[in-house]
């Protein structure tokens, strides 16, 4: 059962699995590692050794392109459509918590200056500029303050790239000659966004792409935000076709950003953006690259696939693999902590062990070593140790801060990421002691086990599957929660149940731009101040 209070977020969570000590292994722990090595098997069926799919001499980027304009809400199943609209209530609770971070407020400072104004929304601004501008921006504060969603398997941030591209097109178009964006439209561009994006990750290896060192969702994203606007401007395949090899074009992202960089925060907004501007040039007849994703030469997955560890490198079959029966939508989970995704197993494995042994971990300063194993993608992604004095960016990607976080203070809450509190003398303390390496067992995994040595020579320790928001996953009724939570203080009580109310029966909204823009465009509050 989730928890939340104004100003705690993570989750009081109660996992099956039993906590243990050395040098017993009980049978709940082999059983365990029976059901992580099941998991990492069909891992590796379904998705690194995959069938192909594609055994028509149809390209495959004209395959997706054609689903994507025959997608309708009558071919989208129910359960998926429901699910889609949380996500975008989760996104904006994410997107009005960052729009005032201090890194927020700088962006919006640069990207105001250089362009002008818009028709489009700047969310937390009363402002409105370009919808490449727009969308930009309002993915940078998404992406804020780390506790937007991720795709599972092909790990992309869907919501800090979608969710701002579609609100800019929307508003774009609001005012012309075609008819309003409907509540449905915005729906089904989601859909087809959140398709399009873990697809494409799929098809260069999933979480591979971190281990090399792309940011992975940036590099995915591109193609999820042209298929997302080229779906809400109702535009033929053709163009469709065009929208992608245009956005893919532009694709980049570097895992390096993460170590002290702001720039993290806006990777998936340069997607986002790159999506709404490719699609507009495709709009206008302007010609992209045709079979974006077939191509050898110069082509997207054997260019961004250079590099990779694996004997395949890339899997072009699963663009389209399973389209309209096997929903990407659903394996899209909401984080509960404001720490990069890899962290979380970890932070739960020690929170689980503050419960099983109050008294011996509340005593932290006896502990001589923490130990952290992980799979291949998490260590390179977030094994590392941040340099002093962190940066809150470094602060949210490393393990072993997010360790020192929860074994000091016993939560992970959005004032610990303020700059009197992030680089507190203890926490280096703690710091020092965290080991993290790569446990080849876990791989293809999220599974995490930590171990803690004491003074004393006693030692517990806890191996969990995943982190809770993976296995098991929040559902409708706890995103609700959490986006009450997280936007309490940040927003009026009153704009709180407004939006609320809009996007949980999206279905009903005439006119999307018209509606969803106001309630945006407010003012909001920095929660670090």
């Amino acid at each position: 059962m989730i928890n939340f209070t104004s100003s705690n977020w993570a989750a009081v969570i109660d996992t099956p699995e039993t906590s243990y000590k050395r040098p017993t292994f009980g049978k709940s722990i082999q059983k365990l590692n029976r059901s992580i090595e099941d998991d990492r098997n069909h891992r590796k069926m379904t998705t690194l050794t995959p069938t192909p799919a594609n055994s028509t001499s149809t390209p495959i980027t004209h395959t997706l392109s054609t689903w994507l304009e025959e997608l309708t809400p009558e071919s989208i199943p129910v359960e998926v459509r429901e699910r889609a609209k949380y996500l975008i209530l989760d996104g904006l609770a994410c997107a009005l918590l960052g729009a005032r971070l201090p890194w927020s407020v700088k962006a919006h400072d640069a990207i105001t200056t250089i362009e002008g104004q818009g028709k489009c929304t700047v969310i937390g601004w009363n402002e409105t500029l370009s919808p490449n501008a727009a969308a930009l921006l309002n993915s940078t504060f998404l992406q804020g303050f780390d506790l937007d969603d991720i795709h599972v398997e092909a790990p992309i941030h869907t919501m800090s790239v979608i969710l701002p591209a579609i609100l800019a097109a929307a508003e774009q178009e609001h005012g012309g000659s075609t008819r309003p964006i409907s509540g449905n439209d915005f729906i089904t561009a989601t859909v087809a966004g959140c398709e399009t994006g873990p697809r494409v990750g799929y098809a260069l290896g999933g979480t591979h792409m971190l281990t090399i060192g792309w940011h992975c969702g940036a590099i995915f994203g591109p193609a999820a935000s042209a298929a997302a606007v080229s779906k809400l401007l109702n535009l033929p395949a053709a163009q469709i076709e065009d929208a992608l090899g245009m956005a893919c074009t532009q694709a980049c992202g570097l895992m390096s950003a993460q170590f002290e960089s702001m720039v993290k925060r806006m990777q998936h907004g340069f997607a986002s953006r790159s999506g709404v501007l490719a699609t507009y040039l495709a709009k206008q007849g302007f010609t992209g690259i045709k079979e974006i994703f077939d191509r050898e030469y110069g082509g997207f997955l054997k260019m961004f696939s250079y590099g990779a560890e694996t004997e395949r490198k890339y899997y072009p079959e699963e663009v389209c693999k399973g389209l309209g029966e096997v929903w990407q939508t659903k394996k899209i989970k909401q984080k509960l902590h404001a720490l990069c995704a890899v962290s979380h197993c970890t932070v739960d494995c020690i929170k689980d062990l503050q419960a099983m042994y109050p008294a011996k971990m509340g005593e932290w300063k006896k502990i001589v070593k923490i130990e952290a194993e992980m799979a291949r993608a998490a260590m390179k992604k977030g094994g590392w140790a941040p340099e002093k004095p962190a940066t809150a960016t470094a602060a949210q990607m490393s393990i072993p801060y997010a360790v020192a976080l929860q074994v000091l203070d016993g939560e992970i809450v959005p004032g610990q990421f303020a700059p009197g509190m992030l680089n507190r003398e203890e926490l280096w303390d703690v710091i020092r002691l965290v080991e993290c390496r790569e446990a080849k067992e876990l791989d293809n995994t999220w599974a995490q086990r930590v171990k803690i040595t004491f003074e004393d020579g006693e030692v517990v320790e806890k191996l969990l599957k995943a982190p809770k928001g993976v296995h098991p996953g929040v559902t409708n009724e706890e995103v609700l929660q959490k986006w009450r939570a997280v936007t309490k203080g940040v927003i009026s009580e009153e704009r709180q149940k407004k939006i609320e109310e809009v996007v949980l029966n999206l279905e009903e909204v005439e006119d999307v731009a018209g509606v969803l823009g106001e309630l945006l465009r407010g003012e909001t509050v920095n929660v670090l101040q």
